[in-house]
């Protein structure tokens, strides 16, 4: 069982992006075809390992549930989502953990992604906007003009970035997208006035509002919130698939799934200082208290059973053709059925 994340090089995602072209709507993997192969590692991408949105992923890890299902599964982190898809459409690994939003855009581009795992029903983003401005700049109808941070254009928080300009009367091109990375970078960005506001996760929203360096400008932790924001929910969190590879390898994916939805039950019964304590200890950053109370603040993102919700993917499709070409111009054509699968998480559930 390996546990320590591994980064992928800049060289080596230009290289496996150019390949990306190459990967056809259902041929994406190098493993994807032929029948079901038994042993050998299961690698996933998580964009962004020691965030709390992702946090499932290394718990599951930590609790054993992967070995428990008989499976060695190897983490490897890319901060950004759009460089984790670029991974997988390459075929360097199996599965991503990233957002459901991917498998929408990817389908515009003739490419399959499906969600097999659906592991949280909101964003459990937030629009932080920093201390010095935040007089002015007071809800996402004042972007025009400013620098906004995302972790890399077409990641999940530029589209969510996209959509909060653009229901909120302010076009695209009305403002600046800064590259802004997260963690402590994104904290460094919003430092030196490389950004205004900039959309990010705990437990950087955690250290940003305990150091008073930012506020809320827009809540995507909770159902309420992302209900105000968004005009519905936002699916977010989720094990992707290549879909042949989902297709070829069922019996894999369903043991994925088993150790998931039983991390989403764990999670469900147990508090926030009992989550922290079983994460490493690097992920609380030097300050355990600070990254309980960030688990805390976003644990109810999580649902507890791994189900796509249909209201949640019609919702995402509808916010993100009102800001991108692609999706508003296919929009009738995309087949959603084909981006996620209750499949395996109903079956886990009832195992």
């Amino acid at each position: 069982m390996r546990t320590t994340p591994i980064r992928v090089s800049a060289a080596a995602l230009a290289a496996l992006t150019a390949l990306s072209s190459l990967s056809a709507c259902r041929g994406g993997g190098s493993d994807s075809g032929g029948e079901e192969k038994s042993g050998g590692t299961v690698k996933i991408m998580v964009g962004g390992i020691d965030k709390v949105i992702y946090l499932p992923a290394k718990l599951t890890e930590q609790l054993g549930y992967f070995k428990e299902q008989g499976l060695d599964v190897q983490l490897l982190t890319e901060p950004a989502g759009a460089q984790a898809e670029n991974v997988l459409i390459a075929g360097d690994v199996q599965g991503v953990i990233g957002f459901y939003d991917h498998a929408i855009h990817l389908q515009t581009k003739g490419k399959c992604v499906e969600s097999v795992v659906q592991m949280a029903d909101v964003p459990g983003e937030a629009e932080m906007v920093s201390a010095s401005k935040a007089a002015t700049l007071t809800s996402p109808a004042n972007f025009k003009g400013k620098k906004l941070g995302v972790t890399s254009p077409g990641s999940s928080t530029d589209f969510l970035t996209r959509a909060l300009a653009v229901r909120n009367g302010v076009k695209t091109s009305e403002y600046t997208t800064v590259k802004a990375g997260a963690g402590q970078t994104f904290i460094s960005t919003m430092d030196n006035g490389g950004i205004d506001a900039g959309m990010t996760t705990d437990p950087t929203i955690a250290k940003l509002i305990s150091t008073n360096k930012a506020k809320v400008l827009v809540e995507m932790r909770t159902e309420e919130g992302t209900r105000k924001a968004l005009g519905g929910l936002y699916p977010s969190t989720s094990l992707y698939m290549d879909c042949a590879y989902v297709k070829s390898h069922g019996e894999t994916v369903q043991k994925l799934a088993n150790a998931f939805v039983k991390t989403l039950g764990w999670i469900k019964q147990h508090k926030p200082a009992e989550i922290a304590a079983k994460m490493p200890a690097d992920y609380a950053g030097g300050d355990p208290k600070l990254y309980e109370k960030a688990i805390g603040d976003s644990i109810s993102m999580f649902n507890s059973d791994g189900a796509m919700k249909q209201e949640g993917a019609e919702n995402v499709l509808k916010v993100l053709a009102q800001f991108s070409p692609e999706v508003g111009e296919k929009k009738d054509e995309i087949d959603l059925s084909k981006t996620y699968t209750t499949e395996f998480a109903v079956k886990a559930k009832q195992s």
